[in-house]
């Protein structure tokens, strides 16, 4: 017979994890994230569990600061952006390691964003419409591409978690004033969200 640890361990082995998703208040999400190594342990299991956990939040973007890990880390996958099913096809899925930046170019352009750490808060941010980025996908194999549009966008927006940014820093100062009791509210957990979150300022799980 299995012990209680033992029987733990083998859940976690096959099946997927849920994680919460860190709320707005959490100082991780504004901490600067560590780079992983080829040997960290259960790194395509990790990379699946933020894929389920994204899905199930209906997210099209995670970082591991937002599931309170502080790893260089982000998947994405456009494909709820594309209404024609013969564009779904062309939609990128993609674990993001170690990820860099190289360049954002091309003509800037505003998009309403939201954020699983912020429900409820979607504003206009501008961005660049392109980016180069090079990174390491769950197999050590390292890529260096152009993305461009949506999903050049999504990129962005992750890439901003693994380097402390939030997407409501990209506002004005006004519009951050009009969003401050709102935020607060965030971090003390008094927000509805279909999905189970963890609140740093609050006994709220």
């Amino acid at each position: 017979m299995l012990s209680f640890t033992q029987r733990i361990r083998f859940q976690k082995a096959f099946f997927n994890m849920i994680y919460p998703i860190t709320a707005y208040g959490d100082p991780i999400l504004r901490s600067k994230t560590k780079e992983l190594t080829d040997n960290y342990p259960d790194l395509k299991k990790l990379v699946t569990d933020m894929y389920d956990t994204m899905y199930h939040a209906h997210g099209v973007g995670l970082a591991a600061p937002q599931i309170s890990k502080g790893l260089r880390l982000f998947v994405i996958d456009s494909a709820p952006f594309e209404e024609d099913e013969e564009k779904k096809k062309l939609a990128v899925k993609q674990a993001f390691i170690n990820p860099q930046i190289l360049e954002e170019n091309g003509d800037e352009w505003a998009f309403e964003e939201g954020c699983l750490s912020i429900p409820g808060i979607r504003e206009d941010v501008i961005r660049p419409a392109n980016v180069i980025i090079r990174y390491f996908d769950e197999d050590w194999n390292q890529h260096e591409k152009t993305f461009d549009g949506m999903v050049a966008r999504i990129i962005q927006h992750e890439y901003d978690h693994i380097e402390g940014v939030l997407f409501t820093d990209h506002l004005s100062g006004f519009r951050k004033r009009l969003l401050k009791s709102k935020l607060t509210k965030i971090s003390k957990g008094d927000v509805d969200a279909d999905y189970v979150m963890r609140f740093y300022n609050s006994k709220k799980l």
